[in-house]
């Protein structure tokens, strides 16, 4: 079983920062793609960032050139650094990751933060 657990949300104000982190813990045999996706009330989850387990990261349109995503393969985490927030980033993060445990392939998620960006 891989757990995700995730911490750095709060509130902030338009065009501040916050840090994000996600640690996998459990059994598996392999951490592959990480990544960040967020669920604003009313609609549907949409992908922020993701990261290959070689470091390749991609980003949305909406915050590309103001967040990053980065990953340290030594403490099975990932983390998004988010600047000059803006109030439509208002969301649920949750984190994902993927790979390979003893029960085979898994995809799990963690169970969210709260990331609210005040006008």
């Amino acid at each position: 079983q891989v757990h995700l657990v995730e911490s750095g949300g709060g509130l902030v104000q338009a065009g501040g920062s916050l840090r994000l982190s996600c640690a996998a813990s459990g059994l598996f045999f392999s951490l592959d793609a990480m990544g960040w996706y967020r669920q604003a009330p009313g609609k549907q989850r949409e992908v922020v960032a993701t990261i290959g387990s070689l470091g390749a990261p991609h980003y949305s349109d909406s915050v590309k050139g103001r967040f990053t995503i980065s990953r340290d393969n030594a403490k099975n985490t990932v983390y998004l650094e988010m600047n000059s927030l803006k109030p439509e980033d208002t969301a649920v993060y949750y984190c994902y990751a993927d790979g390979r445990a003893a029960a085979g392939w898994y995809n799990n998620w963690g169970q969210g933060t709260q990331v609210t960006v005040s006008s």
